[in-house]
């Protein structure tokens, strides 16, 4: 007979175990399927001239003013959420949010930066995070837009199952609905549907609050940020001699992003990977020019950014330490 001691000892897996593991899983698949199919390519050509430099440089000086772009619209959500946050704050941990996603699991930046804003701005944590849900949810709708705009209208001769995608949106979209109606169904059955609406309303609150004008005006800064970023990857390709246009750099921010939602091991590795090269294949790139600027582009939107964050996150907010003070206290 088992004794009780013994099984205390034992790890049993918990929701967020299984969690990292599906997400670590995804990107292995896909980072396998990548190495699989660069080792087939020939080596790639990366930036040698001086006229390719002044393009990496330029693409960092754009993506230097998305980032700030994406701050202020998350200063705007925060502020109309009743958050008494500086607009210093929120920048600095806009960083700080990009450096955890990048080397955390799960887009655990979000979180980070939600916790560490609440004590500061003295708001419970849900109403900090509702303004990151507010601000995905932008996202969403911009990128879907983009996506749409772009695959089905601008440019019709892309080499994209476009029906496949529309059943691919349909399906995932009903999916997300049925889990809905399944949590709502064992919600109601449980008699924990007040309990939840109470957890909900401080997250729901800044997502209401986008249908109003200020929604359509943060929109239409979601669609300005969207476009910095095809542009900083519109200049990583003229680095690696690349041929895109901005309809096509506009693509592949749109495809990349959409891939990026899928869970899968910080940095999202493996499935940015996929979706780049995907995606430059189905605007004609060859596997040489795809892997070069692939790899650049993973510099440019990866490396300055998290090293300035991690900068911040020290300096500022007190490392990890504080931030385990702060989710134990929520």
């Amino acid at each position: 007979m088992t004794r009780p001691d013994a099984l205390r000892g034992r790890h049993r897996p918990t929701r967020a175990d299984v969690a990292t593991a599906v997400q670590l899983g995804v990107s292995l698949v896909a980072l396998g399927a990548v190495v699989w199919w660069a080792l087939r390519q020939d080596a790639p050509e990366l930036p040698r001239s001086g006229a390719d430099g002044l393009a990496v440089l330029g693409a960092l000086a754009v993506y230097a003013l998305a980032t700030a772009a994406r701050a202020e619209r998350w200063h705007r959500i925060v502020r109309r959420a009743g958050v008494p946050a500086a607009r210093a704050e929120t920048y600095r941990l806009t960083v700080v949010g990009y450096m955890g996603n990048n080397v955390l699991p799960a887009r655990t930046g979000d979180v980070l930066r939600a916790f560490l804003l609440a004590p500061v701005a003295g708001v419970p944590k849900r109403q900090v995070l509702g303004t990151v849900v507010a601000e995905r949810l932008l996202d969403v709708l911009a990128l879907a837009l983009v996506f749409a705009v772009v695959v089905f209208g601008v440019v019709p001769e892309l080499d994209v199952p476009g029906g496949r995608t529309a059943a691919l949106l349909v399906a995932a979209a009903a999916a997300v609905l049925a889990a809905g109606v399944l949590a709502l169904a064992v919600a109601r059955r449980r008699r924990a549907l007040t309990r939840v609406r109470a957890l909900v309303r401080p997250l729901a609150e800044p997502t209401r609050a986008l249908a109003s004008g200020h929604g359509v005006a943060l929109l239409a800064l979601s669609l300005v940020v969207w476009t910095l970023e095809a542009t900083v990857y519109l200049g990583v390709a003229r680095a690696v001699e690349l041929e895109l246009a901005l309809v096509d750099a506009l693509y592949v921010v749109a495809l990349t992003n959409l891939f990026a939602l899928v869970p899968a091991a910080p940095g999202y590795v493996g499935t940015f990977d996929a979706a780049v090269l995907f995606a430059v294949g189905s605007l004609g790139g060859n596997g040489s020019e795809a892997l070069a600027y692939l790899v650049l582009l993973r510099f440019v939107l990866f490396v300055p950014i998290t090293l300035v964050g991690l900068g911040f996150f020290l300096a500022r907010y007190g490392g990890w330490s504080r931030y385990r003070a702060a989710k134990l206290a929520s």
